[in-house]
């Protein structure tokens, strides 16, 4: 590294001398905003510009920051030319901070000082070639069209007349033409001449950056990549562009054109960030994240998503990244098709389209990189393998999660598949997966079989154990199957209401014996209360008695899951046996829609893990570990003395009925409390205890 140096600078120093500034065409578009950057960048200025004018002997100064600059190969006719490396965004505002204080400074009086800020902007016609732009500081990327026209506009700039008014470096020229206005007062006063001259100071020398600068042999990507490590906010795809255009350049290929033509990732839906489990990335980086998996089986964490990639590159020496391009474009544009597809209301779904839509309703992103390995351009798999092989993983997945079962491990076995089945015919594959996924017998990966399912489900309070985006995506499905039936296009994905046919509040006019309401209210949130509708009733219908609410209800028989519903209240009141019947009728569909191979029974090696994951107090009741009526007391020190009851449905605290041991402490500790250990019975054993003993008698769950 002997030929880096490095220098404090003032913008005078660094922008006095005819040259060119460079920012690549790969470089990452202009990204600084009013509040987070411009006004405490302009309020910093105006600062040591108030300061200059009551003490014009002080000596202040603002740093801004650092930045990296390489120095083009130079030719004899031309001027020096500095590739910007990292440190962009800051001398792009600068830059467009001082073109607007010149242009505002642009009048008889404090010409002089516009003059002084626009040579630190623009090199003089001397220099450059007719008709070539005189701009110091030269956009390669999406950005050039809008830096050129913004920072050569005549004063004063008309901003309404400016072709891409909502470009971002339009905006922040606008708004520091706005706040130094502003700031400068009533034109032709002492006071606007003084601030003047203030503010052309301070920006031609009481500002300092610190540069690195880097001679033309010396590794870019090197620094690059060293800063963005200690904390420079750019995104994999950011690190990956940049490696990938250093590395077409040294390929002797088209970068520009190459970046133009197949560079896929700039647009709005590949800028807009997602959710990746607690925290947000860009959906760009996300993809190729997700296209490392599905290229090499491997799991990869987000953080490593650009040395990943750099890696595969780099160890294979016969890999050109020109070439390698449009496999990535050619995938990245079948993703975008997808998510835009899967996002539409309208219209029947593909197996591909559907696992997309599936996913966004659980906000997951696990089986992407299954997709996108399916669908890799370069192994042309036939349309039925494909969907043969989506359904198998949705099958898994969704069986998984109907049981509330962990994630935390499948990404690693979908990697695993991926990296086994590389080569795998495809009149082989969708066997072989399945068979794979058979095989898993461990809690954390396991494929669950019917007769879990059936009994999980039989009795789960599904409209509160579910995410409502999940639930309704779960009704959708059978819907879907009721509809496949007789050919008809699946039910549009708008976000149609769930209502319960069992009101949530019906004890003013569906009563039932006192002895009765425990069963009635266990009922209320199953699976076989719940249908869709195309609109909402209104809340004196839907809490209304039944004779009201069925005929309400068939307006809405465009509704196979509502039209099937009235078919089972022909002659009958709507009741926990029917609930119950029609639990069990839907369950059979979800089995259906998500099937296991023939035989499948979903067994586990470590039955004690899995105990731990689905066991609900209901179940110790059940069992007879515990009764109804029984006293729970808190076992932790701050909470001596208080006390529960286990009821029927739950525990019983002051009136409000919880269906888990967590939320019952919960109640009292206002934190996430395991209640599990919060909670012993009367002979001091934990309910801890109680499960483990349960667990133990129960092997085969």
């Amino acid at each position: 590294m002997s030929d880096v140096e490095t220098h404090k600078r003032t913008p005078q120093q660094l922008f006095n001398q005819p040259q060119h500034f460079v920012i690549p065409l790969f470089q990452r578009a202009y990204v600084w905003k009013e509040d987070e950057q411009w006004e405490p960048l302009w309020k910093d200025v105006r600062r040591v510009a108030e300061l200059r004018i009551s003490d014009p002997s002080r000596d202040v100064a603002h740093f801004l920051g650092a930045v990296v600059l390489q120095a083009d190969e130079a030719r004899i006719d031309t001027m020096p030319t500095w590739n910007v490396i990292d440190g962009q965004q800051r001398l792009t505002t600068l830059q467009i901070m001082m073109d607007a204080a010149s242009a505002v400074l642009m009048r008889p009086g404090t010409d002089r000082y516009a003059r002084r800020l626009e040579s630190l902007t623009h090199n003089s016609a001397d220099y450059v070639p007719e008709g070539a732009s005189r701009l110091k500081l030269r956009h390669l990327n999406a950005d050039r069209a809008a830096f050129d026209e913004v920072m050569d506009a005549e004063p004063p700039v008309d901003y309404t007349a400016v072709t891409d008014a909502d470009s971002q470096i339009v905006k922040a020229h606008r708004y520091f033409s706005s706040a130094i206005t502003v700031w400068l007062g009533e034109a032709d006063t002492d006071e606007f001449a003084d601030r003047a001259e203030a503010l052309a100071t301070v920006l031609q020398s009481q500002l300092q950056l610190v540069t690195i600068e880097l001679t033309a042999a010396e590794n870019s990507q090197e620094i690059f990549e060293t800063l963005n490590a200690r904390g420079t906010p750019l995104t994999a795809a950011d690190l990956v562009r940049n490696f990938v255009f250093q590395r077409i350049e040294a390929e002797g290929g088209d970068a520009k054109r190459t970046y133009d033509d197949v560079w896929p990732f700039e647009t709005k839906f590949w800028a807009k960030e997602v959710s990746v489990g607690r925290h947000f990335v860009s959906r760009s980086s996300l993809f190729l994240n997700q296209w490392l998996t599905a290229r090499l089986g491997e799991e990869i964490s987000p953080q490593s998503t650009f040395t990943r990639f750099k890696a595969y590159v780099e160890h294979d020496p016969t890999m050109r990244v020109v070439d390698l391009l449009p496999v990535i474009k050619k995938q990245a544009d079948l993703y975008e098709q997808w998510t835009t597809r899967a996002s539409t209301p309208e219209g029947s779904l593909d197996p591909t389209t559907m696992a997309v839509y599936r996913m966004a309703a659980n906000s997951s992103e696990i089986l992407k990189p299954v997709l996108i390995w399916l669908h890799d351009p370069t192994q042309n798999r036939p349309s039925h393998v494909i969907d043969g092989v989506i359904s198998v993983f949705e099958s898994w997945i969704q069986r998984r999660q109907l049981l509330r079962l962990t994630s935390s491990d499948l990404g690693r076995v979908i990697a695993d598949v991926i990296n086994i089945h590389m080569t795998t015919p495809p009149d082989e594959l969708v066997q072989r997966v399945t068979s794979h996924l058979a095989r898993l017998k461990v809690t954390s990966t396991y494929w669950p079989g019917d007769d879990e399912i059936r009994g999980s489900l039989a009795t789960e309070l599904a409209y509160r154990r579910f995410p409502r985006a999940r639930l309704r995506a779960i009704l959708e499905a059978i819907e879907n199957d009721y509809r496949a039936e007789t050919n008809q296009p699946q039910i549009e994905r708008n976000g149609l209401p769930i209502e319960h046919i069992l009101p949530q509040k019906w004890r003013d006019t569906w009563p039932v014996p006192e002895d009765d309401e425990p069963a009635r209210q266990e009922h209320v949130h199953r699976l076989g209360n719940l249908t869709l509708l195309t609109t909402s009733l209104n809340s004196k219908v839907s809490n209304g008695p039944w004779s009201t609410k069925r005929d309400a209800l068939l307006k809405h028989n465009t509704i196979k899951l509502t039209g099937r519903l009235i078919e089972l209240t022909q002659d009958n009141e709507w009741s926990e046996e029917l609930i119950d019947q029609r639990t069990d009728e839907m369950i059979s569909t979800i089995l259906r829609v998500w099937p296991v191979p023939d035989g499948h029974k979903g067994h586990v090696a470590d039955p004690q893990t899995k105990a731990q994951d689905w066991v609900q107090v209901k179940h110790l009741v059940e069992a007879g570990l515990i009764a109804e009526g029984d006293v729970l007391r808190a076992t932790h020190r701050d909470h001596v003395g208080v006390t529960a009851t286990i009821v029927r449905g739950g525990i019983d605290v002051g009136g409000k009925i919880y269906t888990s041991p967590s939320g019952a402490s919960r109640h009292f500790r206002n934190t996430a409390t395991n209640g599990w250990y919060f909670w012993a019975i009367d002979d001091g054993r934990r309910l801890a205890d109680v499960r483990s003993e349960f667990s133990e008698a129960s092997p085969g769950r």
